[in-house]
């Protein structure tokens, strides 16, 4: 049977040693007083690619091991590069690589794989090969440099932006959505700032009973650009930090799920109660992309009903959404948004706060 091969002996065994190497360079970067940053060419969960589904979970309960710490907890941010077989097959070739013997067939195969096997991941991009190679490079560098909070200006092209598109319920059932998608609890409090222009808040997302932890802190509108800084977290961390929630904003429970289309990672987003009755029923799909409009739109889901694009309209803006009070004469209502298009006063938003979904 494939549960006593040698093939998972030596997937089980090469996760054992990437972690161990993996826990050598932590340490090592630990006791250097600077920033680093660790690139890992692979990950944890890349073995799952390469056996049955049964296997790994075998494997995960022998080493008292589970996927939210493996994927999630473990690595901050997670780059797929689509292989030259999937998009770019004039440029895949087994000649002059001693270590490639896939043909294409079983390379485009492996490659989906991969990157299903890291769906569910918080932070996590897809380079595809719409762009010659140096631009999917850049496009690669400049999604590492975003999520650093580093401005790269001009130097890099196609900077990647986060969509946002309001859905209308109820949702089609779990068949008709892609393989491999999925499913997790999360949970948003706003933390007390010493500036009303800053928001921080904790975030906690779980799966099967399994948590991890992140500390966001969303800095000032500069020159059209938002930065948003996120760090993880320990559990004991984050529960002494829950004592500075900020009391006039409802904590935010949703079911999210995550899955892979057309080389697009999304994440859907339901919001649950208890919550502000603005929020009942809310449903949004979100997606980083340095696509056009026109040419996201081909890769959206189409067994969704996408009501309209709502990308930095402060209506649907998770900050205003958990507001305790009306947005009428609220202080704290956040109207100011990067990305944000409309001319609305706050008067006609606040009108529109009851029927959200409609709008």
């Amino acid at each position: 049977m494939f549960s006593n091969s040698p093939a998972l002996q030596f997937q089980e065994e090469l996760v054992r040693t990437m972690m161990q190497i993996e826990r050598s360079f932590f340490r090592l970067a630990e006791t250097v007083n600077r920033d680093v940053l660790i690139i890992c060419d692979r990950g944890a969960m890349d073995a799952s690619a390469y056996i049955p589904r049964d296997v790994w979970e075998g494997i995960l309960a022998r080493n008292g091991w589970n996927e939210v710490d493996l994927r999630d907890a473990r690595y901050n941010h997670i780059i797929h590069m689509v292989s030259a077989a999937n998009g770019a097959e004039p440029f895949y070739s087994t000649d002059d690589h001693t270590c490639r013997t896939e043909g294409l067939s079983l390379a485009k195969d492996v490659d989906t794989k991969c990157a299903q096997a890291w769906v569910g991941h918080p932070y996590f991009d897809v380079i595809d090969n719409s762009t010659d190679f140096e631009t999917k490079l850049c496009r690669m560098i400049q999604a590492v440099c975003q999520k650093l909070g580093i401005d790269a200006k001009d130097r890099l092209q196609n900077n990647s932006k986060k969509m946002k598109f309001l859905v209308k319920g109820p949702l089609p059932g779990d068949e008709v959505f892609p393989k491999g998608s999925q499913d997790f609890t999360v949970v948003h409090d706003y933390l007390q700032t010493s500036t009303p222009k800053m928001q921080v808040r904790l975030r906690k997302r779980g799966q099967k009973g399994h948590w991890s932890y992140a500390y966001t802190v969303r800095h000032p509108e500069l020159q059209g650009q938002v930065v948003e800084v996120r760090t993880p977290l320990t559990q004991r961390d984050y529960n002494n930090m829950l004592s500075q929630k900020e009391h006039n904003h409802f904590t935010v429970y949703k079911d999210r799920r995550a899955f892979l289309l057309n080389d697009q990672y999304f994440q859907l987003d339901c919001y649950k109660d208890p919550c502000h009755p603005r929020c009942t029923g809310l449903i949004f799909l979100e997606t980083y992309t340095t696509l056009s409009s026109a040419e996201l739109e081909i890769r959206l889901p189409k067994f969704l009903h996408i009501v309209r694009e709502v990308t930095g309209d402060p209506r649907y803006s998770m900050f205003n959404l958990s507001l305790k009070e009306g947005w009428q004469n609220n202080k704290h209502f956040c109207q100011s948004l990067a990305g944000s298009d409309s001319e609305e006063s706050l008067d006609d938003i606040s009108n529109t706060e009851n029927r959200l979904i409609l709008c």
